[in-house]
């Protein structure tokens, strides 16, 4: 158990798959966790299933990534009415597939937005309160794509490199205040998002999911899928104390898939 007691943790998609089960661990470890989606009763079962070891009062806010400008001042809203928060951990849905041939300006601007846009405004946002409590932590989930494009995903490729440039960049800007920023970067891991790419590979192709499944594992050194709670360790260590000289990285957690350094 890494010791958060006392800190707030703002978590973005946090009712499901990655998102959920970082704020899971961040309330198990003491963090006050403010979950963010846009479907309250997902919100609300959430809430309601994170553990409380310590004098917890958990909270939830309803945004639509989509629209960032709202998103921003839901939490800013919130933070004014409570003490602030010091972790933001920037988590949104995925970009559809495709190839980059194939995809619209629209498309585009949707991702930038949902992604880039939403991160950096909340980030503005809660800035002011890390410098203040003098600890600040900024995880971004991201993909392995930073580091090596993934086929068929080439709105989300593009995006995913925007993020961790952006996240360098502020990574330099803040370390004075001694505010880290980092990426987690996960491989293929067992959520909704998994499902829906072997759906549509299934589908494109004609072959069976669990084929799509098997030639996925297999390019895999460790043969296997990540789980979702794999993932939200490393977000975990990233938002403690014990990380505090680590920043600007994007750590990859991917079973070895990755194949550049």
């Amino acid at each position: 158990m890494l010791d958060l007691q006392g800190r707030t943790a703002v978590v973005c998609g946090g009712t499901q798959g990655i998102g959920f089960a970082a704020a899971r661990l961040l309330a198990h470890d003491g963090a006050t966790v403010v979950i963010v989606a846009r479907d309250p009763g997902r919100l609300a079962k959430a809430r309601a299933e994170l553990p409380t070891p310590v004098d917890q009062a958990h909270r939830t806010v309803t945004a639509d990534f989509a629209e960032p400008e709202l998103v921003r001042a839901a939490i800013q809203a919130d933070l004014a009415a409570h003490a602030g928060a010091e972790i933001l951990v920037n988590n949104t849905g995925g970009p559809p597939g495709g190839p980059i041939t194939a995809a619209t300006a629209d498309e585009f601007l949707a991702a930038f937005k949902s992604h880039l846009i939403a991160n950096h405004l909340l980030a503005q946002v809660m800035l002011p309160g890390m410098r203040h409590a003098g600890y600040g932590r900024i995880v971004n989930i991201v993909s392995t794509s930073v580091k090596q494009p993934l086929k068929g995903l080439g709105v989300s490729n593009t995006i995913r490199a925007a993020v961790a440039g952006w996240a360098k960049t502020l990574a330099m800007e803040v370390g004075p205040d001694g505010i880290t920023v980092n990426n987690v970067l996960p491989g293929a891991t067992r959520t909704g998002r998994l499902e829906s790419i072997v759906a549509n590979r299934a589908k494109s192709s004609g072959t069976a999911a669990s084929e799509i499944e098997r030639q996925m594992e297999a390019e895999i050194p460790m043969g296997r899928f990540g789980t979702p709670d794999e993932i939200a360790e490393a977000v975990r260590w990233l938002a403690s104390p014990d990380a505090s000289y680590v920043t600007g990285i994007s750590l990859a957690v991917d079973g070895g898939r990755t194949s550049v350094l």
